[in-house]
């Protein structure tokens, strides 16, 4: 136990569907550079087979948490999910609990105790962020006594050709928290939260799927997202500044201290480029911030071609971005921070801040690039990352200050200030990351889009085998029994 006493998470668990899309081979079939591409989104990304869905994501990552940790399910009192790619509109992680619970029987082990709570957490991205802090809630107060499961799943899925394609993505990570844990802490009381509305930055309005036009190379019910390339950036660096200077003033600290002194930055991650934009931004306030840094931003204006005085202006501007995009009424919102921007982008050329970079947001930063878009899982996918790469590497981050920071379009951030637990390898060697991406089946071309648009599927050599699998999908619409559409599941061993 630490010397501060908090509630937070001792075991994390991926999974990710085996088909496999190669970036590279993307670029070849749509006419993209794979030098760019790879620079700015990553290596893979994952696609869901017919046979699952964000249910049965999220239940094979929770029944992987359960037996690579020994955890007694009749302890667990708490089941969140957060989810953005959910398809009931009534239920939601009850559903996941249906199927941990057959699936655990069949295994000869306990259900999941019958007086458990099983809310769903839905705010795009950061739908798991606010699960996991219900969930440390529930560990600090009523449920001091018994564990808590947060499962964040999703299916990040764009229309081919879009701007968002080679962005995509599916997996589910769960997490084990507890009031003793025995990976890390997190220390909600100094957590920073930000939120403000911003009309159309990335919706899924349910009105789409009747429109004209809409997704009209797919054959199937698709989640394609609406959303705005630059009015979402903009909106998505504007929050998370205002989460992490929320968090920096609770914790009493200066951002130049703190980015010294952390061990560890984790963030929201669409695609690698994203948390490096965030980051670079994020310092550039710092120095803004801080009068003993004026010296150095002033230099680093002059080489940007940019005004000192704009960038100390822009930090204390608080622009309403949903107010300026209604008076254009088009897609035309300017940056609102333009010369904070430049700066940002001349400060992530230099060779020292690439080192500091490296030195902070390092850990699991390459592993996840295989990953593509996991939505809310996105987050907790790169901190079970880092942790076991922390492991593999015996680094000493007992009681190490970290970061993470969660992100939502709409929008909506958080920044989680954590901290390694004393012993944390053990934990963090069962988390079986790299193990979970083993076996994937890289997919051709045509299979590719026969899996994306719905439609007949060239061969596919793979079986399910230790998952869940959509077994049926109920039709019956009568006067005294109704299933249509439920969809059933089985364990498949």
């Amino acid at each position: 136990m630490s010397s501060r006493d908090l509630p937070g998470v001792s075991a994390m668990s991926l999974y990710v569907p085996p088909f496999r899309v190669d970036l590279k081979d993307w670029c070849s079939w749509t006419d993209n550079s794979w030098e760019k591409i790879s620079a700015v989104v990553g290596r893979s990304f994952r696609v869901c087979g017919r046979h699952e869905n964000v249910y049965t994501m999220a239940a094979n990552a929770v029944l992987r948490l359960i037996r690579q940790n020994d955890i007694d399910p009749t302890r667990v009192g708490f089941l969140g999910l957060g989810t953005e790619s959910s398809t009931d509109n009534a239920a939601g992680a009850v559903i996941v609990r249906g199927m941990v619970d057959r699936a655990l029987e069949s295994l000869g082990l306990p259900r999941l105790s019958r007086h458990l709570e099983v809310p769903e957490f839905k705010h795009a991205c950061l739908g798991g962020v606010y699960a996991l802090k219900s969930a440390l809630r529930y560990v600090a107060s009523d449920g001091a006594d018994r564990l808590a499961i947060v499962v964040s799943a999703d299916v990040a899925e764009y229309e081919r050709g879009s701007t968002g394609e080679q962005t995509q993505g599916a997996g589910a990570v769960a997490l084990l928290v507890e009031r003793h844990p025995k990976l890390f802490e997190v220390d909600l009381a100094r957590a920073g939260s930000a939120s403000d509305y911003r009309g159309p930055d990335f919706r899924k309005p349910f009105a789409r799927h009747f429109t004209e036009g809409y997704a009209p190379k797919t054959q199937r019910l698709s989640d394609f997202p609406v959303f705005s390339g630059k009015y979402s950036t903009f909106s998505y660096l504007d929050e998370t500044v205002h989460a992490v200077e929320r968090m920096l003033s609770r914790l009493e600290v200066s951002a130049g201290s703190y980015y010294q002194s952390v061990r560890a930055l984790f963030f929201h991650r669409p695609y690698h480029l994203m948390p490096v934009q965030a980051m670079s931004f994020l310092y550039v306030r710092g120095l803004a911030r801080g009068d003993h840094h004026h010296d150095e931003l002033r230099v680093l204006c002059q080489e940007a071609g940019v005004s000192f005085e704009d960038v100390l202006k822009e930090t204390e501007s608080t622009p309403d971005l949903y107010g300026e995009l209604l008076k254009l009424q088009d897609d035309g919102v300017s940056d609102p921070y333009l010369a904070t921007t430049a700066v940002a982008s001349l400060l992530r050329k230099q060779k020292s801040f690439r080192q500091l970079l490296d030195e902070k947001m390092g850990l699991g930063s390459e592993t996840v690039k295989d990953l593509g878009n996991l939505y809310s899982a996105a987050l907790p996918a790169w901190i079970a990352a880092g942790f076991e790469a922390a492991a593999r590497q015996k680094l000493e981050l007992a009681e190490a200050p970290l970061v993470a920071v969660g992100y939502g379009s709409g929008d909506a951030a958080e920044a989680l200030p954590l901290y390694a637990v004393a012993g944390y390898e053990a934990a963090a060697s069962r988390i079986g990351f790299s193990r979970s991406l083993e076996g994937a089946v890289t997919l051709t071309r045509e299979q590719y889009e026969a899996l994306h648009d719905g439609t007949e599927l060239p061969a596919l050599a793979y079986t399910p085998k230790d998952e869940f699998a959509i077994a049926r999908v109920g039709k019956k619409y009568g006067a005294s029994f109704q299933d249509l559409g439920v969809e059933y599941y089985d364990f498949v061993q």
